[in-house]
């Protein structure tokens, strides 16, 4: 019997690439990026992948990376690993690295649990979700990216004592977030708010439109 196909968590969007990005995948893309298919479960050797030993942050979502460049231009102690299926998004991210020169970024395009079931156990340092699709309609709720299944495998891939942050500004989601994130064995509550994330256009749009912004953080325990 064929497996079923898994459930996506997000809308597969298509979007007009402009120039610079183009020219950003085609100059970066060999060296920085990485096409995630469906199916492949063969280990993603992180330390290969980014030249060096170093504690890794795993952005899923990053939309148009302007956050995960800022990070980490801030942090270069540590490897970010981002993950979109949004073509321009991409393409942006990879411009921004190359105008910062920054080493410590690779982007992967595609769905990013099938990603993350190609990493190791104990791999990541931290894992950011923020501002994924809330899948507002309640027959939709099951392709919500923070759920029981998902959150049990992500937290499987964080070291112990490693963070994992999500962050929306649709307050049935964040209640549906807290929910299963305490529900998880292996997890334990370590802060709510912002804790030095930046702030992204995205949500100061979302403030300025009165949506309420909610942070959870939560730690391998």
């Amino acid at each position: 019997m064929s497996e079923h196909p898994p459930i996506r968590t997000f809308h597969p969007r298509r979007g007009r690439m402009s120039t610079r990005h183009h020219d950003a995948r085609v100059a970066l893309g060999p060296a920085y990026g990485i096409t995630v298919t469906d199916g492949d479960r063969e280990p993603l050797d992180l330390p290969r992948l980014f030249g060096r030993s170093a504690p890794v942050v795993l952005e899923i979502g990053f939309g148009r990376g302007d956050l995960t460049a800022a990070m980490a231009a801030a942090e270069p102690e540590r490897d970010f690993l981002g993950v979109e299926v949004h073509t321009p998004g991409i393409g942006n991210l990879l411009a921004l690295v190359g105008d910062a020169g920054l080493t410590n970024v690779r982007v992967a395009h595609g769905d990013a649990m099938q990603l993350v079931h190609r990493l190791t156990p104990g791999s990541l340092d931290a894992v950011h979700v923020f501002f994924p699709d809330p899948w507002p309609k309640a027959r939709h709720h099951k392709r919500r990216l923070i759920s029981p299944g998902n959150v049990a495998l992500l937290r499987d891939r964080l070291r112990e004592g490693g963070r994992l942050h999500c962050a929306t500004d649709w307050p049935d989601y964040a209640e549906a977030m807290r929910e299963t994130l305490e529900a998880d064995p292996g997890l334990r509550h370590a802060a709510d708010g912002r804790d030095g994330r930046p702030e992204t256009k995205f949500e100061r749009r979302g403030t300025l439109a009165g949506r309420p912004i909610t942070d959870l953080i939560y730690v391998r325990a």
